[in-house]
């Protein structure tokens, strides 16, 4: 069926309306002979889209699709949620939910509330293009370098299950890029990743609400100690991972480095109570860091021996100056940061602050003591 409709543009409005009609009338038909047939709509891949304004910033088609899709993510979406994903209005988003349920989108819930789609609907599968077929790979790459054994071959079994479903096009895409992805550590970060991270069994514990039991050997003390926890959230920082969780034997919430879990046991208990999300314990460690500024000018010929270790001392920015370059850092470690300028000190001076000017003095002297020290030894 073809319809071909010719108008003035002050009309658009009105072959709207009626394109809204047409769709309508069409869908309900396709739904009484489905349903007739004896096959739910539910399971085929009919997709009703209503009209009901001019052409907005970003096509409707294509968001209403994509909200189907977000809906399909999640458990329970909320309308805010929605409107800050597409930014559009409240209202807008309340209008098109109204639109899809309309044209038969089993879309469970209200406003103020939130969304979700009636359990057992389905789709049909999603197709990927090619620049989300290269990020679900390069990702890949970056689970198999980050994280554990167990999580990376769980993400390769998903990838698996998601190149089935792809076209032709993108399999050939994928194999062809596969070889020419990456992910390397840098030299100047001793790493030997652990084959047991136990990421996946802290995430089922957090979904599940329930107690841990770990052993936990702590850096600081190299004591092994057993503790019930009631895990909050995992977080990556540097080469290592981290959970966040409520410490029953310190009745405080405490910090611990995954690769130092030793043996770790689920128990039958729930966690009794809610804990901050995990995004709050972070903001507050940023803000409990403390950070100086630093500037130093170098001597313009050794700048390109910085490299990256640059950015690992907190590099700002940069400016020229003739013969010398002033740069600038922020530093949560002035002591750590006094020993990395020894290594190109005789090249460069402090700016500020003084008190840099003092830590390096006071590691270079006792360089020099240990120099003496063992001079006077050989002799």
């Amino acid at each position: 069926m073809r319809l071909f409709i010719e108008t003035p543009k002050s009309n658009i409005k009105t072959v709207a309306i009626k394109v809204k009609s047409t769709l309508l009338e069409l869908f309900l038909r396709a739904r009484s002979s489905y349903a007739a047939s004896g096959r739910d709509i539910a399971t085929t891949s009919i997709v009703h889209v209503i009209f009901t304004r001019e052409p907005e910033s970003m096509n409707r088609i294509d968001r209403l699709a994509a909200i189907v899709l977000q809906l399909q993510s999640r458990r329970l979406v909320k309308a805010q949620d929605i409107a800050d994903k597409f930014s559009i209005s409240l209202r807008t988003v309340y209008r098109d939910i109204r639109g899809l349920q309309e044209g038969g989108m089993p879309i469970i819930g209200e406003a103020g509330v939130g969304y979700s789609l009636m359990e057992g609907y389905k789709l049909p599968p999603v197709m990927f293009n090619q620049d989300e077929a290269s990020a679900l790979l390069t990702a890949a790459k970056l689970v198999q370098s980050k994280t554990d054994q167990q999580t990376a071959k769980n993400y390769n079994s998903a990838l698996d299950k998601i190149k089935a479903v792809l076209r032709f096009a993108e399999k050939e895409h994928i194999e062809e890029i596969d070889e020419h992805i990456a992910v390397m550590s840098h030299p100047a970060i001793v790493q030997q990743p652990k084959a047991e991270l136990h990421l996946q069994p802290l995430l089922k514990s957090i979904a599940e609400k329930k107690v841990l039991e770990i052993n936990y050997t702590s850096i600081e003390k190299n004591e092994t100690l057993r503790r019930k926890i009631e895990p909050v959230g995992i977080y990556n920082l540097g080469s290592h991972w981290y959970l966040v969780a409520f410490c029953r034997l310190r009745n405080d919430y405490r910090n611990f480095r995954t690769d130092q879990i030793g043996q770790l046991k689920f128990t039958d208990e729930p966690i009794p109570q809610i804990h901050p999300p995990l995004q709050s314990f972070i903001n507050q460690m940023s803000a409990e860091r403390q950070v100086q500024k630093v500037v130093i000018e170098i001597e313009r010929d050794i700048e390109k021996y910085f490299g990256e270790q640059k950015y690992y001392n907190g590099f700002v920015k940069q400016e020229n100056r003739g013969d010398h370059i002033r740069v600038h850092f922020v530093t949560g470690s002035l002591m750590g940061f006094a020993r990395w300028f020894l290594l190109f000190g005789d090249h460069a001076k402090i700016v500020k602050p003084a008190e840099l000017n003092v830590l390096v003095t006071g590691i270079a002297e006792n360089i020099l003591k240990k120099i003496e020290q063992s001079q006077m030894l050989l002799t």
